[in-house]
C-alpha cells in the first residue's frame, strides 16, 4: 500500500498564485467597466474573491477525503445523472447573451458545463481502471466510456459552447491515451469528428465569421477582425516590461469581455512579456507537477484522476492563450484559475483539491 505522505507544496504554492494573480487581473481588467455599469469598480473583484473563498473551502475539503471515495459507483452515477439533468434543465431556463449556459440562483448563476468536465474525469477513472487488458475492446469499453462524453458534448453544443465541448473532448482522449488506448483509435476519432466539426463551424454563421477572421483578421477590421486585431495589439503595446498595473487602455471598452477571454491579453499589456512569462511557467509548473503526480501513483484510479486533471486545467489554459495570440479562432474558453468566472474558478479548486488528495498518498 502507498505510504501517506505530505501535499506536494509546490502544487499547492502554484494554485495560490494563480489564484492570487487572478483575482489582480480580475480588477485590472474590470474596474472601468464595472464602474461603468454597476457604479462600483469592485463589483468583479468581489464576486470572484467570494467564489475563491469558496472554491478554496472545497479544495481544503477535497485534500481531506481520500481520492478513492470517489470511485463508489453511487457517488460517480449520481454526479452523472446530476449533471445531465443540470445540462438538460439549462434549455428551460431563460437565455443569457443568446445562449442556454446558466443556471440562475439568488444574484449569482452557475454554469453546468463546468461540472461537466470534472465529472467525466471521475466517471472515466472510474470506468477505465481495471481496463487496461481490454483497452481496445470496442464493445465492452470504448463504447460505453465514451457513451457519457458524446452525451455531455451533444448538450453542450446545442446550448452552444462547442469551446467546451470540444475541451470534453480532449480531456476524454488525454484519458483514454493515458489508459493504454492504441493510438489509431484516438486517430479514428479524430477523422471521424472532421464531418460533424465541418457542419457545426461552416454551417453556423457566426462561427464560420470566425475562422475567416482568424485567417484574416484585417479583411475587416472594424467588423469580424476586430476582436482578434485588439488583442494582439493589447499583447504588443507590453512590450518587455508592461505599461503598469491598472494602465493598459485595450481593456477600455476596445477588448471584448477583458475580464474574462481576453485577460491573458491585458496581462499581456500591462505586466508586459515578463509578467506573460511568469503565468506561463506557472501553468508550465502545475503541468510538470500534475504529470509527476500521475506518474508516481501506483493506483490506475489515482493516475487516471491526476492526468484528467492535469489535462483539464493545462488544456484549457492553452486554448485560451492561444485565442489570445491568434493561434486559434475565437473561442469562450476561461483561463483557469484567471478569468473572471464563478463556476469555473470554484470547480477547479476543488478539482486541484482531488488532485492534492492523491499527491499525499504517492510513493
Amino acid at each position: 500500500m502507498a505510504k501517506r505522505v505530505s501535499v506536494d507544496r509546490w502544487l499547492f504554492v502554484v494554485t495560490l498564485l494563480l489564484v492570487f494573480v487572478g483575482l489582480v487581473m480580475v480588477f485590472s481588467a474590470s474596474a472601468v467597466i464595472a464602474k461603468e455599469r454597476y457604479h462600483s469598480g469592485y463589483f468583479f473583484l468581489l464576486r470572484q474573491i467570494g467564489w475563491a473563498v469558496a472554491g478554496f473551502i472545497a479544495m481544503l475539503a477535497a485534500m481531506k477525503i481520500d481520492y478513492k471515495r470517489l470511485k463508489h459507483p453511487a457517488v460517480v452515477f449520481s454526479l452523472l445523472g446530476l449533471t445531465t439533468l443540470m445540462l438538460i434543465s439549462v434549455f428551460f431556463l431563460d437565455r443569457a447573451h443568446n445562449t442556454h449556459r446558466w443556471i440562475h440562483f439568488g444574484g449569482f448563476s452557475f454554469q453546468p458545463s463546468e461540472l461537466a468536465k470534472p465529472v467525466l474525469i471521475l466517471f472515466l477513472a472510474f470506468f477505465l481502471e481495471n481496463r487496461a487488458k481490454s483497452m481496445n475492446d470496442w464493445r465492452n469499453t470504448l463504447v460505453p466510456c465514451v457513451l457519457p462524453t458524446l452525451v455531455f458534448i451533444g448538450l453542450i453544443v446545442f446550448q452552444p459552447d462547442l469551446g467546451t465541448a470540444i475541451a470534453c473532448a480532449a480531456i476524454t482522449m488525454c484519458i483514454l491515451f493515458v489508459a493504454g488506448l492504441d493510438l489509431k483509435y484516438l486517430a479514428y476519432a479524430f477523422v471521424g469528428s472532421l464531418l460533424p466539426l465541418y457542419f457545426l463551424i461552416f454551417h453556423v454563421a457566426y462561427r464560420r465569421d470566425r475562422i475567416l477572421a482568424f485567417l484574416d483578421p484585417y479583411s475587416d477590421p472594424q467588423g469580424k477582425g476586430f476582436h482578434i486585431i485588439q488583442s494582439l495589439i493589447a499583447v504588443g503595446t507590453g512590450g518587455f516590461a508592461g505599461m503598469g498595473l491598472m494602465e493598459g487602455k485595450q481593456k477600455l471598452f476596445y477588448l471584448p469581455e477583458p475580464h474574462t477571454d481576453f485577460i491573458f491579453a491585458v496581462t499581456a499589456e500591462e505586466m508586459g512579456l515578463v509578467g506573460s512569462l511568469v503565468v506561463l511557467a506557472l501553468f508550465a509548473a502545475f503541468l510538470v507537477r500534475g504529470i509527476r503526480t500521475a506518474y508516481l501513483a501506483k493506483d490506475p484510479h489515482a493516475r487516471l484522476l491526476a492526468a484528467g486533471i492535469t489535462a483539464m486545467v493545462v488544456l484549457q489554459a492553452l486554448m485560451n492563450i492561444s485565442v489570445v495570440l491568434a493561434l486559434m479562432p475565437t473561442k469562450g474558453i476561461p483561463l483557469p484559475f484567471i478569468s473572471y468566472g464563478g463556476s469555473s474558478l470554484f470547480v477547479t479548486l476543488a478539482s486541484v483539491g482531488v488532485l492534492l488528495n492523491i499527491t499525499q498518498h504517492t510513493d
